[in-house]
């Protein structure tokens, strides 16, 4: 699951909600040993992606860089090469 994670910061466009949400909900998920909480569990779990959302939010706007931000695109294009390298497709 945490191959899923992917890093947020110091990206140009900056990272949006939906993404930050998908990897504190994956995060959630890994901690938690659960990818669906049962009905008993799901306030909880929706509780904490929430919160580690948030804290996640706050941390990517008070993240201070010198260098240029970095393209998406080159960075899914350099990601696309190295999976090719590895796995020969």
């Amino acid at each position: 699951m945490c191959r899923n994670i992917r890093p947020l910061a110091h990206f140009e466009p900056p990272a949006a909600d939906d993404e930050v949400h998908a990897a504190a909900l994956q995060y959630v998920r890994k901690i938690s040993g659960s990818t669906k909480p049962s009905r008993a569990n799901a306030e909880a779990f929706e509780r904490a992606v929430a919160e580690v959302a948030e804290a996640s939010a706050r941390l990517l706007d008070a993240l201070v860089t010198t260098g240029p931000p970095k393209d998406r695109e080159v960075e899914a294009a350099k990601a696309r090469a190295r999976s090719a390298a590895r796995y020969g497709t």
